[in-house]
């Protein structure tokens, strides 16, 4: 890892897990590049957050889902590391960026199967390639999964084996990068209040109750329990936690 203060790249870091991390990153001294797939306003509005804690940030459009346009989003990402930091490379990758997605196996259709599978799977597999020459060797690759890989609620049968593979293709990440000392985990949060999914989890009391019901700690997670998470396995401390799923879920259905 860079001697310099170090510089994350979060997908999906405009809104809800993603701007936990983001914030909580900034907190702890990384700068941050995050993406957005369409609200700048939302993008900017976390810069300027970022900016306020005294760490540097940018903004960059993408949409993890479209794997042709991952070389240009590579060029853009090395130009604005030159801009910003005049640096090459940055140092921790967290493909966080998803989509939430309810239906039943029996009514999963193949459309709804392919986004998924394009937004999860796919690119976080090639995003990953295609920015590993960026990525500085002792770096972090943190691959968000979810509790759903290892308990089952029906409606997520697509949306939880996409994250199951996530979780093998993190340990494959890890031996394969071994030679290079970049770390690979899996990060699997629980049910957490955020808009995903329409915001069923924070919306819906009945459904916030059972989830509370079923946690050890006895409520349903919030963004910064899940920021505060990747803070601390992107942390020097934690460079030996390596190829492991690390489930943040309060003990959900344990």
């Amino acid at each position: 890892m860079s001697t310099t203060t170090p510089i994350a790249l979060i997908t999906g870091g405009s809104r809800g897990l993603g701007r936990s991390m983001a914030l909580k990153l900034a907190e702890h001294g990384t700068d941050v590049v995050l993406t957005y797939r369409s609200n700048k306003a939302e993008a900017d509005a976390v810069v300027e957050a970022i900016t306020k804690l005294g760490r540097r940030a940018v903004a960059l459009q993408l949409d993890v889902g479209k794997t042709s346009t991952f070389k240009a989003f590579a060029e853009q990402l090395r130009a604005a590391l030159n801009a910003q930091w005049q640096r090459e490379q940055f140092d921790y990758l967290v493909n966080n960026a998803g989509i939430g997605s309810h239906v039943s196996f029996a009514e999963t259709t193949e459309a709804q199967f392919d986004e998924l599978m394009n937004v999860h799977f796919k690119g976080t597999f090639f995003l990953t390639q295609t920015l590993l020459p960026l990525i500085v060797d002792g770096g972090r690759v943190l691959n968000v999964s979810s509790g759903l890989a290892r308990f089952a609620l029906p409606g997520y049968s697509a949306y939880a084996s996409m994250k199951g593979a996530i979780e093998v293709l993190t340990r494959y990440l890890a031996k394969e990068l071994g030679p290079r000392h970049i770390a690979v985990n899996t990060l699997a949060p629980g049910a957490i209040e955020t808009d995903f999914g329409g915001g069923v989890v924070r919306d819906n009391a009945d459904l916030n109750a059972f989830v509370a019901s079923q946690t050890a700690l006895g409520r349903v997670g919030l963004p910064d329990d899940i920021g505060g998470a990747v803070a601390m396995l992107l942390s020097k401390e934690c460079g030996w936690i390596n190829a492991q799923r690390i489930e943040v879920s309060g003990g959900m259905f344990i």
